[in-house]
């Protein structure tokens, strides 16, 4: 599926876009019989109210409720609960949006139009929209591309994502934009030193490997993503009781937010030297499996101790961060579906990131703000770091005390980044558990946009 906007036509059936507010202003100007049919119908542009209007020969215009201010702020991509709704057809927002709302409203409709129908055949919206004048429809269309994306490849199911599928999507992508790959799997990771990646995921039938993936002019600004790419996550011989296990196919949900991003990244053609890196594995029982109580050589020859084989995704991201860390990119950025912890403190519509960098978090905050994919500053708070630090070995991959497990998970992650300046790490979610506009329940592209403007204003500045 590729998310477009509909060529410019003479014959587009106008929105009008009417807020609680303005619905007054409405019936003063608007044709008699348009606000008769409005007030028969029960439409006074309450948030979500969609009205189709007859007109000569069938559809004439669409009435779309915007709310108050205040509803609006409650959630967010408003129009992209209006696909849906609407009869085949190509349609233009007339009135009632100006500036950035209409470059919101004009992606929210795109993002809405998004269905996963790989195992199931389901009505695609085809209600099409003219990118509104001034919108940048390039820019929109390769943002909802990447989104795809990232939501197919979490909603499909490990029994096509394991391992090999993803190193497939992964593959597929760099092709298509000509970047350079290189894939270690198996025991080459033991001989190219990344000792943990393949630890973790020496127990399935499927290798672990890392994929690496690097484009664009070698003497740009180098900017690095790294995603967690643990396809299936049983929770290894700490298994996972099966109210945990059933969403375990999104925990490859940081690598497949990558890929999103690194799609808009590429497809917008930025002036920067793209790298992605992607630990994939599969977190299985069998007698290879690694034990509680291993202790564990990484890439960067920290040991550590495991003690809970379900706290795997810092493992492998480790090695991968390390890697990483050691070209010192101007940026590096982690995504991961890495705590529960970080669920339980902020939900899972809003993302916790941890940087050092107090710029690139203010950067990161307004960004998050201004595109509507909300972030949260969270700490690396320093007080914690003997609690991740065992007697035994340089570190404990799960602390006892079950208390700021994503601050102790993003403190284990920052020691394997010792050379880059500007690091954060994002413990995503990757789900979204009830339909939204624009958002369907399941696979979620989170933190994408955001990231994506503050690199761009990184590289362009």
């Amino acid at each position: 599926m590729s998310p477009k906007f509909a060529a410019a036509s003479d014959t587009a059936i106008p929105v009008d876009v009417i807020s609680t507010e303005g619905f007054a202003h409405f019936t003063e100007h608007a044709p008699k019989t348009t606000v008769a049919w409005a007030k028969a119908n029960g439409f006074a542009g309450k948030l979500g109210q969609v009205l189709t209007v007859p007109g000569e020969g069938g559809l004439g215009r669409v009435l779309v409720g915007w709310g108050t201010l205040q509803q609006r702020k409650r959630d967010r991509l408003h129009m992209g609960a209006v696909v849906a709704q609407l009869p085949e057809g190509t349609y233009h927002i007339a009135s009632g949006l100006d500036g950035a709302e209409k470059t919101q409203a004009a992606l929210a409709w795109l993002l809405g139009g998004y269905v996963f129908d790989r195992y199931k055949k389901k009505a695609v919206p085809k209600a099409a929209l003219v990118a509104p004048e001034g919108v940048d429809a390039t820019r929109l269309e390769a943002i909802a591309a990447g989104d795809f994306l990232t939501r197919d490849l979490i909603n499909t199911p490990a029994s096509d994502m394991g391992p090999d599928g993803l190193e497939a999507a992964f593959m597929k992508l760099a092709q298509f934009y000509k970047a350079k790959t290189e894939v270690i799997r198996g025991n080459d990771l033991l001989a190219q030193n990344f000792p943990m990646i393949h630890t973790v995921g020496r127990a399935s039938d499927q290798a672990p490997r890392l994929l690496d993936m690097i484009w664009g002019d070698e003497n740009a600004p180098k900017i690095t993503l790294v995603g967690k790419g643990v396809c299936f996550d049983t929770g290894g011989l700490n298994i996972k009781p099966a109210g945990s296990m059933g969403l375990m196919k999104k925990d490859m949900g940081g690598a497949a937010t990558v890929l999103g991003l690194a799609k808009m990244i590429m497809e917008l053609n930025l002036p920067l030297r793209l790298r992605v890196l992607v630990p994939a594995v599969e977190n299985s029982i069998s007698a290879g499996a690694y034990r509680p109580q291993d202790i564990l050589t990484s890439r960067k020859g920290l040991s550590v101790e495991i003690n809970n084989t379900d706290a795997e995704g810092r493992l492998v991201l480790a090695d991968a961060l390390t890697l990483a860390d050691e070209e010192e990119p101007d940026l590096l950025v982690c995504k991961a579906t890495l705590t529960g912890a970080a669920r339980v403190a902020l939900g899972p519509d809003l993302m916790p990131f941890y940087t050092e960098d107090d710029t690139l978090a203010q950067q990161m905050s307004a960004n998050g703000a201004k595109v509507e994919d909300p972030l949260w500053r969270m700490p690396f708070w320093d007080a914690y770091e003997p609690t991740i630090e065992p007697d035994v070995a340089d570190l404990d991959n799960a602390p006892k005390g079950g208390f700021g497990g994503s601050i102790t998970a993003a403190l284990f992650l920052r020691r394997f980044v010792e050379h880059t300046d500007r690091f954060v790490h994002l413990d995503i979610y990757g789900w979204t558990p009830a339909a939204k506009p624009a958002r369907t329940l399941g696979g979620a592209c989170q933190s994408a946009r955001a990231m994506l403007e503050v690199i761009e204003q990184r590289v362009t500045k």
